[in-house]
């Protein structure tokens, strides 16, 4: 089953499962959005980071800590790790936090009510079970058990999903260019490497010792990645937008992309093949062992629907082993949905080993 465009899946989907909703296409439009967000987790999920992803969290500017930006994902030092084990269903925060060593808990405010798996099987990922100023600490479930991670409460990168569905009668969704200059303000705004332009070259600006230092920007940033220290405040910024007819004209960056790209460290385009292929093998037509996924999606958006249990943040359990299974058979495939818009010259695999390179540094001694 292929698709000629994101617009024909969809109308699909809007035909099938959101036909008893008042505005089918927009609300089949908003779950392509969820969608995104789901490829972008399990993705990096399969990369062997989600220990260090919080959802949602409120991300402060550089230089003024009071003003706050919400995105998708945050990445952040794991600072420790533990793995227990708890016995019965719901599994709460406060049931994980008795497995733990007081020493790990007592500085903290408890999220009493959160639950990484609830009574009905609903996972959250990355579940926050308490935080203070300055850490977090976050379970994930896994088939060896569960895992607690304190982490650094400043991330060391963050991830945005940008998709503008296109209205009846439209080439273009009205509102892409305001997501396009959100999502700059926030990738120009929130990291201590900051950009700036000289001789309409992008260059890289950091203070040493209050001294401020100047390289173009893509040599800069590898420096910041692969030098042993961790820079304080260093955000690496990444973009991941989809649906080609709003960020492309033909084969050339449109206005849209050209800010997204002009901001972001990393700007990966998710092509319509990809979105389209995920939705076929996992939601229209999946085979047997993915037949999870399906249920899950249909169970969220069906009329008179209690609850979504098809997120990036609460899935159903077994919704959420089939995309674990999935998302690690066909790794190499998934990565070949996403183009790389910026940097130039660079695979996504390069995107990994920065991610990989930035969780392994020794951020407790050092920053």
């Amino acid at each position: 089953m292929s698709y000629q465009s994101i617009d024909t899946l969809q109308n699909t989907l809007k035909d099938t499962v959101f036909a008893h909703t008042k505005d089918a296409k927009k609300a089949a439009g908003r779950a392509l959005g969820t969608i995104v967000e789901l490829i972008t987790y399990y993705l990096l999920r399969e990369w062997g980071v989600s220990d260090n992803i919080a959802i949602e969290r409120g991300l402060p500017e550089f230089g003024d800590k009071e003003i706050l930006h919400h995105v998708e994902f945050t990445l952040h030092p794991v600072l420790r790790l533990s793995k227990v084990t708890a016995d019965g269903l719901p599994i709460t925060s406060s049931k994980i936090i008795k497995c733990l060593s007081e020493d790990m808990v007592a500085p903290f405010e408890r999220k009493n009510s959160n639950r990484l798996l609830d009574a009905n099987h609903i996972l959250r990922n990355s579940c926050l079970l308490a935080e203070n100023q300055d850490e977090l600490l976050v379970a994930n479930l896994y088939e060896d058990g569960i895992h607690v991670a304190l982490q650094r409460n400043t991330p060391f990168a963050m991830v945005e999903c940008k998709r503008v569905g296109v209205e009846e009668g439209l080439k273009k969704g009205p509102q892409t260019i305001e997501k396009a200059k959100q999502g700059a303000y926030v990738a120009q705004m929130t990291s201590s490497l900051q950009k700036i332009w000289v001789g309409g070259q992008r260059y890289g600006l950091v203070y040493q010792n209050n001294v401020p230092l100047i390289k173009p920007y893509q040599q800069l940033l590898e420096e910041v990645i692969a030098n042993d220290t961790p820079l304080r405040d260093f955000i690496l910024s990444i973009g991941v937008v989809s649906n080609h007819g709003n960020w492309f004209s033909a084969e050339n960056k449109n206005k849209e992309m050209k800010v997204l790209a002009n901001s972001y460290d990393w700007l990966l385009f998710l092509t319509d093949a990809g979105l389209a292929e995920f939705v076929t093998s996992l939601l229209l037509a999946p085979e047997p062992q993915y037949q999870a996924v399906r249920e899950a999606f249909i169970a969220s958006y069906q009329e008179g629907k209690k609850e979504n249990v098809f997120t990036k943040t609460k899935i159903n359990i077994d919704a959420h082993s089939a995309l674990c299974d999935f998302f690690h058979r066909n790794r190499a495939q998934i990565e070949n949905w996403f183009n790389v818009i910026t940097p130039d010259q660079q695979d996504i695999t390069n995107l990994r080993t920065s991610l990989i390179r930035l969780t392994n540094k020794n951020w407790e001694e050092n920053v």
